[in-house]
Parts: structure tokens; sequence; C-alpha cells
């Protein structure tokens, strides 16, 4: 009876230990998320910094980076093209979680029927699943794209 209860003992120390680690570790996780700024940001935003897109996208198409670092993990952006722009077939090494800001959006993905993402609407795009897009003509099309690993995009060969 008495190994039964040091064995309760030492199990309830160890719980002890493991909530106080525990608590520690997040109260260690808040303070150091709790030195980066908030932020807010408007697709219309002057202060937005619009860089160029890789050379295979449409003319006027921009990337202005909200959150992150391009090169690493968990990075949000505006990804903007013209209305009536076509954006050719490509793919990504992330997923994609997207939401439309302004115009209209069609999608394809390999495989799978066209879809039409209006200003508000949230799509998921698969890591490395080939897709072409075009805008519609309800003006220029912003999508906030929230992509998981480094930010890329490969073009793909069209076959005639």
């Amino acid at each position: 009876m008495k190994n039964k209860r040091l064995s309760s003992n030492v199990a309830a120390l160890w719980l002890l230990v493991l909530l106080l680690y525990s608590a520690s570790s997040i109260g260690q996780q808040s303070n150091e998320m709790a030195t980066e700024m908030a932020l807010v940001k408007s697709h219309s935003d002057d202060s937005l910094q619009w860089g160029p897109c890789p050379p295979f996208m449409p003319e006027g198409c921009g990337i202005a980076v909200l959150h992150g670092d391009p090169a690493k993990n968990n990075l949000d952006i505006f990804f903007k093209v013209q209305a009536n722009s076509a954006i050719p077939k490509h793919w990504h090494n992330s997923a994609e979680r997207m939401i439309l800001v302004s115009g209209k959006l069609y999608v394809t993905y390999d495989g799978e029927e066209e879809q039409i993402i209006n200003t508000g609407s949230y799509a998921f795009g698969p890591a490395t699943k080939p897709h072409v897009g075009r805008c519609g003509d309800e003006g220029p099309c912003v999508i906030f794209i929230a992509f998981e690993e480094p930010l890329d995009a490969f073009p793909m060969v069209v076959k005639q």
C-alpha cells in the first residue's frame, strides 16, 4: 500500500512539474509575441510597397508583403492582377490560403472544375497542384494569400 501511495505521489509531482513548465513556457511565448506590433492594412493603402511578380505573370501584376519574409515560412501577401488578365499555369511548394479582396477571380486546378472566387470569398489551393487563373472585368483582382512555405511560383509549360 505504501508503494502505491509513493508511486501516486511521484506521478502527481511529475504532473505538477509539467504543468508549471507548460505555464512558464506559455508565458515566455506570450512575452516574445508581445514585442511584435499589430498590423492592419487595406489593399488600397498608399503605404503598401508593391513589388514585381515573376516574369511569367501578366503585365501590371504586383505583390505587396504584409507580414513575414518571402524567403521564410508563414508569409502574408497581397497579390494583384489587372482586370481581364490571364494568370498562366503555375504551381507553388506551399499551400495557399486566400481571400479575394477585390474583383472576381476564376481559378482552375488540374483535374478540377473552374471555380469562381467572389470578393470576400475564402479559397484554399493545395501545395504543388498546378492551376490557372483569370481576373474578370469587374476591376483589378487583389487577393490576400497566406503561404505556409517560402514564396515561390513555378510556371508550367502548356503543350499546344
